[in-house]
C-alpha cells in the first residue's frame, strides 16, 4: 500500500517542529539543516505566524550565518510586518552571498515600491533583465510591468507584455493582461499586429485569437472581430467572454437576432449576470418585441432590485405599447430608488398625460426642470401638458421663462401662441406666430401638430402660405 503523501508530510513537520523546540531549548543532541529552517519558516509563513516564523529565521541565522537563503527569507518577514529599510539591508548582506537569487530582486522592489521609490525599483529590474532568461526573465518582466501600474506608466505596461509575448507567444498570463491593456492604451493596431504573428505560429491559441477580436473591436471593425471570436470559439466552445464581445459586436452592427443568439450562449455557460439579461433585453427592444424585453428586464432586476434604471427601461416597453397604466407602476418603483432623476420624471410626466392626470404631471415635469433649467424638452413637455389639460393660468409666464432659460429657442414663441389661440386672445396668438415664423418658419408643424384647429384661421393661413410661396418652409 502507498503511503499518503500528505500525511507523510505532516509527519515531517511535526517532527521538524520537535526537533526546532529543542533546539530552542538548548538541547545540544537536536540538529537542524538549513533547508530544514526554510521547510520550518514556510510552515509558520503559511500559519500566518510571522513572530514564529521571524524566531525560526533569527535562530537558523545565527546556525548558518552565511546562508543567503535564511537572509532572503528574514527580508522577505520584515517587509511583511512593514520594516522596508531593515528589509533592504538584510538583502544588501545576502547579494553579497549570492546575487544570482531573483528572490533579491524581487522582493528589493516590493521594498522601493513601499518607500515610494518606484525608479529605484525600474533600474534594479531593468539590470536584473540583462543578467537573467527564460522563465526568470519573463517574472521580472511581469515584476516590471506591475511597478508601472503602481505609478501609472501604463504604455510600457503594455511594453513589457508585449516583450513577454514576443518570447513566450502562449503564455497565459500575458495574452489575459495584454487584451485589457490593449483596450486601456487604445494600442489596437499593435495587438493586432502582435496576435496575427502568433496566430501564425499558434493557429489553436484561442487567447490569441480573442484578443485580435478584441483589438479590432477596438478599431470598430466589427465584421473582423466577428471573424475572430468565431475563430477563437470553434477552438474552444466553451470560452464565454468570446461569446460575450460577440453579442456586444453583433449589436454595434444591429444584427439584434444574432447577438441574442450568442449571449443567450453566454447564460447557458456562465453563472446568470445582470448585464447579459439587460443586452438580451436591449436587443429585443430594438426589434420591437416589447414582452420579450420585459421578460430580460425583469430578470436583471430580480438580480439587482436597486437598479432603478431597469423598473424605467421596462416601463419604457410598456409606453412603447400604450400601456401607460403599467409604465407608471414601474416609474414609481425607479423613482422611489431616485427620486429627481430628470429621465424617469419626464417619462412619468408624460405617462399621466397620457392618462390625463394633468395635474399631477406638472409635478413631475417641474422636477426635471429644476434638475436640467436649461433643457427644451423639460420646458416644452409642461407648456404641453398646460395645453393639453387647459391649465393655462400660468401658462404665458411658463413659456417665457422657458425661451430664456433655454437660450431664446424659438420653440417657444410658438407655444406662446398657441397659449393665445387657446385662451381665445388671437390678435396675441398671431403676432406671437410672426415673430416666430420670422426667427423658425419650419416649426410651424409643430404647432400645426399640436393644435391642427389654428388652421381654421384665415390668418394663420395667409401666414404660411406667405412663407411657403418665399420656400422657407
Amino acid at each position: 500500500m502507498k503511503q499518503n503523501p500528505f500525511r507523510s508530510d505532516k509527519e515531517e513537520i511535526k517532527e521538524l517542529l520537535r526537533l526546532y523546540e529543542n533546539l530552542k531549548n538548548g538541547r545540544s543532541q537536536s540538529f537542524l539543516e538549513e533547508e530544514s529552517f526554510e521547510r520550518l519558516i514556510d510552515y509558520f509563513d503559511d500559519q500566518e505566524d510571522l513572530v514564529q516564523a521571524m524566531q525560526a529565521t533569527d535562530l537558523g541565522i545565527e546556525i548558518y550565518p552565511y546562508s543567503s537563503m535564511l537572509l532572503i527569507k528574514k527580508a522577505d518577514i520584515l517587509l511583511a510586518t512593514r520594516n522596508y529599510k531593515q528589509a533592504l539591508e538584510f538583502l544588501e548582506q545576502a547579494e553579497l552571498l549570492d546575487s544570482n537569487d531573483i528572490n533579491l530582486f524581487i522582493l528589493k522592489t516590493d521594498a522601493y515600491l513601499a518607500l515610494d521609490q518606484p525608479e529605484k525599483a525600474v533600474e534594479l529590474l531593468q539590470e536584473a533583465l540583462e543578467l537573467f532568461s527564460n522563465d526568470d526573465r519573463l517574472e521580472l518582466l511581469f515584476e516590471l510591468a506591475d511597478v508601472y501600474d503602481d505609478y501609472e506608466e501604463f504604455e510600457k505596461v503594455f511594453d513589457c507584455l508585449k516583450l513577454i509575448l514576443e518570447e513566450d507567444p502562449t503564455n497565459e498570463e500575458a495574452l489575459y493582461k495584454i487584451c485589457f491593456w490593449t483596450d486601456f492604451t487604445g494600442r489596437n493596431e499593435e495587438s493586432i499586429k502582435l496576435h496575427l504573428n502568433i496566430i501564425e505560429d499558434y493557429p489553436y491559441c484561442e487567447l490569441a485569437w480573442f484578443n485580435l477580436g478584441a483589438a479590432y473591436q477596438g478599431l470598430k471593425l466589427y465584421e473582423k472581430s466577428i471573424d475572430a471570436y468565431m475563430y477563437c470559439i470553434v477552438i474552444d466552445e466553451k470560452f464565454d467572454y468570446a461569446y460575450r464581445n460577440l453579442g456586444d459586436a453583433y449589436i454595434r452592427l444591429r444584427k439584434f437576432k444574432d447577438a441574442i443568439e450568442m449571449l443567450e450562449k453566454v447564460l447557458e455557460l456562465s453563472r446568470p449576470e445582470e448585464v447579459i439579461h439587460e443586452a438580451i433585453a436591449y436587443c429585443y427592444d430594438k426589434m420591437n418585441q416589447f414582452a420579450q424585453a420585459r421578460f430580460h428586464y425583469r430578470k436583471a432586476s430580480h438580480m439587482n432590485p436597486a437598479d432603478s434604471k431597469l423598473y424605467y427601461k421596462i416601463a419604457c416597453t410598456y409606453i412603447n405599447e400604450g400601456q401607460n397604466e403599467s409604465a407608471i407602476k414601474q416609474l414609481q418603483q425607479a423613482l422611489k430608488i431616485h427620486r429627481l432623476n430628470p429621465e424617469y420624471n419626464l417619462a412619468m410626466g408624460l405617462a399621466l398625460v397620457e392618462t390625463e392626470q394633468y395635474k399631477n404631471a406638472l409635478e413631475y415635469f417641474s422636477n426635471v426642470i429644476k434638475m436640467r433649467p436649461k433643457n427644451v424638452k423639460g420646458w416644452g413637455a409642461m407648456i404641453e401638458c398646460m395645453l393639453k389639460g387647459n391649465l393655462l393660468e400660468n401658462a404665458d409666464e411658463y413659456a417665457c421663462t422657458a425661451y430664456e432659460a433655454s437660450g431664446n429657442k424659438p420653440v417657444f414663441i410658438y407655444y406662446r401662441a398657441a397659449i393665445f389661440f387657446a385662451q381665445g386672445k388671437v390678435k396675441e396668438a398671431i403676432n406671437q406666430l410672426q415673430f416666430a415664423m420670422a426667427k423658425a418658419p419650419k416649426l410651424i408643424k409643430k404647432m400645426v401638430q399640436l393644435q391642427p384647429e389654428i388652421l381654421q384661421h384665415p390668418q394663420v393661413v395667409d401666414l404660411i402660405a406667405q412663407y411657403k410661396r418665399s420656400k422657407s418652409i
